[in-house]
């Protein structure tokens, strides 16, 4: 892949983004979302690619906005500010047509545009350490770019709740918040994800990828059309290759291809 001066990107069947400012608790700006836009449109055209790993380098996942970041966006104009807006989307957006699935494991403090990076993720693994919260309203803000992503994890009356009070949440009560899916301590993060990552590989690799796309149609679909939709699904992956592999590999009681390589 490109080399990157912001970010880290390590791996192949299983690709590693490690944001990359630790001295600074790797925060958001221009730059940085430029490189992530370009690494997540990057892993989209890698057919190879099963699983993504999006964590931090250093005390913290990722601390919201970079302060140099913050001082030009007051200066800017109407314009200025939507156009920089529509740069943060369009790095969301590029993470969120990623097919296959993503985990954020939070190694520490994740707030604002962080806190927002791990709910656009389908995992979220997290450290007995971390930090998470949206501050935007204490500095007369909002959580405007994230706030799909968020709502769509926690959904919307939480989200007001967290919204309005700026709260930062200890990881357990993340974790009842619904920010998280699992809170485990710092030194088992690397051995629960990678337990994760093994299991979301024992399946087939298009059926994932089909099961991706199936929870977050039928999420946004109206449901008459979406039952159209599942009955077409099913049909395409029983007739395809890896659909016969799998189910002749369970009847001949053995290992299914793309497990036995």
């Amino acid at each position: 892949m490109t080399d990157y001066e912001y970010i880290l990107v390590d791996g192949q069947e299983i690709i590693t983004i490690t944001l990359n400012r630790p001295e600074i608790h790797n925060p958001f700006d221009d730059k940085m979302i430029a490189e992530l836009t370009s690494c997540f449109q990057d892993i989209q055209s890698k057919p190879d690619v099963r699983v993504v790993v999006i964590t931090g380098a250093g005390k913290s996942f990722c601390a919201g906005a970079d302060l140099n970041w913050m001082k030009r966006m007051g200066q800017y104009s109407l314009d200025e500010n939507s156009a920089d807006a529509s740069g943060l989307s369009a790095m969301f957006q590029a993470l969120e047509d990623i097919e296959i699935l993503v985990i954020a494991k939070v190694n520490g403090a994740a707030l604002g545009g962080g806190a927002g990076l791990v709910c656009a993720c389908d995992f979220a693994i997290a450290s007995e350490q971390v930090k998470i919260g949206f501050s935007e309203v204490k500095l007369g803000l909002l959580p405007g770019v994230i706030s799909p992503y968020v709502i769509d994890r926690i959904g919307g009356k939480k989200a007001v709740q967290l919204f309005t009070s700026g709260e930062r949440l200890a990881a357990e009560d993340a974790l009842q918040a619904g920010l998280v899916d699992r809170v485990v301590s710092l030194e088992g993060l690397d051995l629960v994800v990678d337990q994760l990552i093994k299991q979301m590989m024992s399946g087939g690799p298009k059926a994932v990828k089909e099961c991706k796309r199936l929870a977050r149609t039928g999420a946004h679909m109206e449901r008459g059309e979406f039952k159209k939709y599942c009955i077409n699904a099913i049909a395409q992956i029983r007739a395809s290759p890896e659909g016969k592999e799998g189910v002749g590999a369970f009847l001949e009681k053995r290992e299914p291809a793309w497990r036995d390589e």
